[in-house]
This record gives C-alpha cells, sequence and structure tokens, in this order.
C-alpha cells in the first residue's frame, strides 16, 4: 500500500515514528553519559541547522504540491472549454455529421465528469476505456467530413476536435505528475534524524512534551500528502466546470 495515497493514515504513521526517534535519541543520550556544556551547545547549533533545512524541505515540497494541484485545476477549465467550443463548432458540419458529433460530445462529456469523481479502479478503468472508444468516434465523424468538404472551416471544426483530443491527455499527464518518491524519502529520513538529535540534546524524556515537533511536522507531511494525492485526498479537483457546461447543453 502506497501510503502517500492515504495521508491520514501517512500522517499518523509519521507522528508515531518521529515521537520513537526522539525516544531512541534519549535512550542513546542516557547511555552514552553526560554531554559536556560546551558539546551541548554546538549539538544546539546542529539541531537548529537541520530543523531550518526540514523547514525548507516541507515549504518547497508544499509549493510543488500547490502548483500541481493548481495545474489540474487549470486543465480541467481547458478540458471543458475545449468541448463546450467544439460543440458549438459541430454546427459548421454537414447536418448528420453534426447530430452525431454532438451526441458523442455529450457522452464523451459524461465520461470526463465521470473520471474526476471515480476512485474505484474498476470503474475507472472502464471509463478510461469508454473516453478512449469516444474519442475514436468523434474523430473519425470529424475526418470523414473534413474528407467530403477539405474546406477552412472544415478544417477549424478539426482543430477544435484535436484540441479535445489534447487537453485530456495533458489532464492525465497532470494527475500522474507527483511529488517523486525520492523527495518524499529524503524529507522523511531527515525528519527522523531530527527528531532523534532532540531526543539525544534534551537532558530527560517527557512524553507530551516530545509530542510537539513530531506532530507538527506528521500534519505538514499529511497536508502535502493530501493535496499531492488526485483522488485518495480530502482535496479534491472539482469538475465544476465540466458540471457546468453538461447542464448548459441540457438546456439547449
Amino acid at each position: 500500500m502506497n501510503l502517500m495515497n492515504h495521508p491520514v493514515i501517512f500522517g499518523a504513521c509519521s507522528a508515531i515514528a518521529l515521537w520513537a526517534a526522539a525516544r531512541v535519541g534519549t535512550v542513546v543520550h542516557k547511555r552514552s553519559g553526560p554531554t559536556p556544556e560546551s558539546k551541548r551547545e554546538d549539538l544546539g547549533f546542529v539541531v537548529s541547522a537541520i530543523l531550518t533545512l526540514l523547514g525548507l524541505l516541507i515549504g518547497f515540497s508544499f509549493s510543488m504540491a500547490i502548483s500541481r494541484y493548481d495545474q489540474r485545476k487549470n486543465y480541467e477549465e481547458e478540458e471543458a472549454n475545449a468541448i463546450g467550443t467544439e460543440y458549438l463548432r459541430a454546427d459548421l458540419l454537414p447536418a448528420a455529421n453534426a447530430t452525431k458529433v454532438r451526441q458523442l460530445l455529450v457522452k464523451y462529456l459524461d465520461q470526463r465528469r465521470q473520471w474526476y469523481v471515480t476512485h474505484d479502479k474498476e470503474k475507472l478503468a472502464a471509463v478510461d476505456a469508454e473516453t478512449a472508444r469516444l474519442q475514436s468516434e468523434m474523430w473519425l465523424e470529424i475526418k470523414s467530413a473534413a474528407a467530403a468538404q477539405p474546406t477552412p472551416v472544415m478544417a477549424v471544426v478539426a482543430t477544435g476536435m484535436n484540441d479535445v483530443l489534447n487537453t485530456q491527455g495533458y489532464t492525465q499527464a497532470a494527475w500522474w505528475n507527483r511529488i517523486p518518491t525520492n523527495a518524499w524519502i529524503l524529507m522523511i529520513v531527515i525528519a527522523l534524524f531530527c527528531s532523534f538529535l532532540i531526543g539525544y540534546s534534551s537532558r530527560e524524556f517527557r512524553g507530551g512534551t516530545f509530542w510537539i515537533v513530531p506532530i507538527a511536522v506528521a500534519v505538514s507531511f499529511m497536508l502535502i500528502a493530501d493535496i499531492d494525492s488526485p483522488r485518495a485526498g480530502l482535496i479534491r479537483v472539482v469538475p465544476q466546470n465540466l458540471v457546468s457546461l453538461a447542464q448548459s447543453m441540457q438546456q439547449q
């Protein structure tokens, strides 16, 4: 199970692991004997430096997650605009082709809306298969109309359908584009090292106090993972533009 796709579980596991690292640090400190004041001061500088590094990594990762979330929202808007524009351009096609293309676009729009809200893998695979089939049918309709009347007007309609197909690919690529696993591993390792050093530099173990940093870091990890998880997180892209377009098509 990929914990990054389960932000709440990932946050809870992170908090426990960081608390355990701090506890290990106190145990190691007790076994190594008392630390001279001069070394304790140096250790304080090291802890401050590595905590600063962890804060920077968390900040950069949060920025990466936000940019990817915004990208997914933008592509949803572009996809709705492309479908709506092509629906209007269908008027330029011969009557038979226009009716068929509009019907296919309505079905295609419904599949795209379902793609955003479906979380079951089997249902998602069915949506992808139906989407690919509708794309092929729409393109064949445009292709046959353009072949029968190779005019600049038909070129405009073909370009619009090309935009419909391309935006779906851009959307899929944006949902695959997530924070690299290596970046997560680096952050987790540094966070564990920070907790260990905090425990090692403490004079004695205080259970309540030692939960502060682990919980703060774990909440940060959970928020980043939530934003970076398109389907599993609580913060998701709502296909409001596609829903609005479907409602406007029904009224026409």
